[in-house]
């Protein structure tokens, strides 16, 4: 009878320790209604709050353009002159107009240079942050698989650890062996928390990426077998991915902006010219009479017109802009050194890339399925045996953390091509 009842308990331990492990692993990983590693990243270019951000400062540049093709405004200035207790006045209107000779094509150049800049600075903030996603879901990914292990293997301790406590009610096992069973399953016990606590910070932290708060609902479809596996980005070319890359495109596009403000300072420094135009009405008279056209004597009277024009030219004898364009070249030298610089680190990070990808993904393979099962086989052979009577309960752990091993090492391998595909990827310039 009490046989009967261990195996009942045994029975609805298990049932319950799977239950509990099913519903850890699925709130984080749902395959039918999850999100797939394409939607993470299409959800994070277009919801994500820094990148949205970015892209404002693109509607800022186009505004610069807007205003470096306009002229200046033309100045009119109105004044009225009075005699204090007489009556002369005078009436004067004034318009100065600036031709602004030269100087709207430098500025043009240098607002669409911008333009340019920026644009491929947030292409490259979305290149970085496509690339921040990728790895973060491979995180969780991760964490999910060490998770599911890590159950797996306490399911398992506590299916054999019941076993074992029966069988020592019984007395036909020693007690030691069940004291060591239990010190074991609370080990892994506290391994499997610690995989918990891993997969719920990579969640918030790839939440947070996708523009969402900490306790927004987010699952994932793709396991990282999944995700090694369908990810096969292939390019050829070095040199030319290079040239594409935005960081890249975005180094060149400050080197003309820099050289578009040299012209522009040079162009500041030439000679302008504005016109000017007056107008005046002056009603002026004399204490002296005279006769009038009626023959009859009046005040010397008149009002009088007066229109003049002309054009005002800036001499640039002095100040010929000499030092905005020697700092202009400065900022030049500068911008071809960054440029340089830029296409250096891309060219190292996309051979590095290549060959970390290379390797990682040889490691992959070396841990093939049949070797898995191998393993799993020779833990399973082990448990039986000692069920048996033919080993001891060091053997069964000992096998039981060499099993462990293999697929933590399985894991770490898995890691490693993940990030490691992900980086070339980051390297090649690829977003989507």
């Amino acid at each position: 009878m009490s046989t009967r009842l261990a195996v009942v308990a045994l029975a609805a331990s298990l049932s319950l320790a799977v239950v509990t492990d099913a519903q850890t692993v699925t709130r984080f990983r749902d395959p039918s209604s999850g999100v797939s590693l394409e939607q993470a990243v299409a959800q994070a270019l277009e919801h994500e709050p820094a990148l949205r951000a970015a892209r404002t400062l693109e509607e800022e540049a186009r505004g610069m353009r807007v205003q470096a093709g306009l002229r200046p405004n033309p100045t009119v200035s109105f004044a009225r002159h009075q005699e204090p207790a007489g009556t002369d006045s005078q009436t004067r209107v004034d318009v100065q107009w600036p031709l602004d000779l030269f100087r709207k094509t430098g500025r043009v150049h240098v607002a669409e240079r911008e333009i340019a800049a920026v644009q491929h600075a947030t292409e490259d903030r979305e290149r970085s942050l496509a690339a921040e996603v990728r790895l973060k879901y491979g995180e969780v990914a991760v964490a999910v698989r060490e998770l599911s292990v890590s159950g797996e293997l306490v399911a398992a301790t506590r299916r054999q650890l019941d076993l074992v406590s029966a069988r020592v009610e019984q007395g036909a096992t020693p007690t030691i062996d069940r004291d060591m069973l239990r010190v074991e399953l609370q080990r892994m016990e506290s391994d499997r928390v610690l995989h918990t606590g891993r997969a719920e910070q990579a969640l918030i932290e790839l939440k947070r990426l996708l523009g969402l708060a900490p306790d927004a609902p987010l699952t994932l479809s793709e396991n990282i077998e999944q995700l090694v596996e369908r990810d096969t980005t292939v390019s050829t070319g070095a040199g030319s991915v290079v040239g594409e890359r935005p960081d890249v495109r975005e180094a060149e596009t400050r080197l003309q902006a820099a050289e578009a403000r040299i012209d522009q300072a040079r162009r500041d420094g030439k000679f302008d010219v504005s016109l000017f135009g007056m107008y005046m009405r002056a009603d002026a008279g004399f204490p002296q009479r005279a006769f009038g056209p009626q023959n009859d004597l009046e005040r010397v009277r008149g009002v009088f017109h007066y229109v003049a024009g002309g054009a005002m030219v800036t001499v640039p004898l002095r100040d010929r802009n000499q030092g905005a364009a020697a700092a202009a070249e400065a900022r030049r030298s500068g911008a071809a050194a960054t440029l340089e610089a830029t296409r250096l680190t891309a060219q190292a990070e996309v051979a590095a890339a290549r060959a970390l990808d290379a390797r990682a993904t040889q490691a992959v393979a070396s841990y093939n399925a049949e070797t898995r099962a191998l393993s799993k086989q020779n833990l399973d052979v082990v448990r039986q045996t000692y069920e048996l009577g033919r080993l001891t309960l060091f053997d069964v752990l000992a096998e039981q953390r060499r099993y462990l091993d293999v697929e933590r090492a399985y894991t770490n391998a898995l890691r490693e091509a993940h990030e490691a595909r992900q980086a070339l990827r980051r390297a090649l310039g690829e977003v989507r």
